[in-house]
């Protein structure tokens, strides 16, 4: 029977996908791939339909994964060594030429939204975010809590638009605003996140709050069908195992999005250089 993988719309989670199936592939187990949902992946693994997930990221997927885990199911697999930001932030080089005086503190942006306006902003400063799958309301509130009308949020179609917009503003010299995390390729180069008012629990609108605060700093965790233990045991304790720091996941991504290689080969190559990171992992489920 196979381990069914999900795969969403990031770099790192795909090219990891394809990192611990070829993992599950050197200890015997057959692998399959699947699309899923970044929210409903948790149901889907709590009903058998996908196995595991490997990259549960506590700010974003936090409640949908402990909202599964409530109802039986699915099991925590784990935690890996690196530690989350999921928030907006400005590439080095704007911090570096002064575009907007007083960042990364959010207040500097109350008197700069028309260095961040765009042809597509409406004469507004204009924050680009992921797709809205990844946090649905969750910025526009915060900006129209702190930042007001003066201020839109435009959802990018992927993360690999988020990087497109990096490169176009660079070249046209102007400021932009995105979402981004880390850990994440961009960590080499250098983003600074914007500092806003600091997360507490049911600060934001969905959980009772108003919204005027950032985003909680976390872990990254695994989740697993509550059978995978039984169905795969040699595979499951080499899961439960495995733990990628902030250096392992960027490197991940920064060969797709840096170097340009397909997620299967990014893999390929990531397993063939990393070997002594990966190999313990495998001797603890044999």
């Amino acid at each position: 029977k196979p381990i069914v993988i999900p795969t969403h719309n990031w770099s790192s989670q795909v090219v990891m996908a394809y990192v611990i199936g070829g993992i599950f592939e050197s200890m015997g187990s057959n692998v399959e791939y699947v699309s899923a949902d970044t929210q409903g992946v948790y149901e889907s693994i709590r009903n058998g339909d996908v196995t595991i997930s490997h990259e549960v990221w506590q700010s974003t997927f936090g409640k949908s994964f402990y909202t599964a885990m409530a109802k039986g199911g699915i099991i925590d697999a784990g935690t890996h060594a690196a530690l989350t930001l999921e928030e907006v932030g400005v590439p080095q080089w704007v911090i570096d030429q002064n575009l907007c005086p007083g960042l990364p503190n959010w207040e500097a942006l109350l008197d700069c939204k028309d260095v961040f306006a765009t042809a597509d902003s409406g004469g507004k400063g204009r924050v680009l975010e992921g797709p809205q799958s990844w946090h649905g309301d969750v910025y526009p509130n915060r900006i129209q809590a702190l930042l007001g009308d003066d201020w839109m949020v435009k959802f990018a179609g992927s993360g690999d638009a988020l990087w497109a917009d990096h490169v176009s503003a660079k070249k046209e010299g102007r400021a932009t605003l995105t979402f981004n995390w880390t850990p994440n390729f961009t960590d080499a180069e250098g983003f600074v996140f914007i500092e806003w008012p600091a997360y507490t629990p049911g600060c934001r609108i969905a959980d009772g709050g108003d919204s005027k605060c950032g985003s909680p700093k976390g872990w990254l965790k695994k989740a697993a069908n509550y059978k995978f233990p039984k169905t795969h045991p040699a595979a499951y304790t080499a899961f439960s195992q495995m733990s990628f720091n902030a250096g392992h996941i960027g490197s991940m991504a920064a060969l797709v999005d840096l170097d340009g290689m397909s997620h299967q080969d990014a893999a390929t190559s990531w397993l063939a250089d990393n070997e002594a990171v990966w190999k313990p992992f495998t001797q603890a489920g044999m």
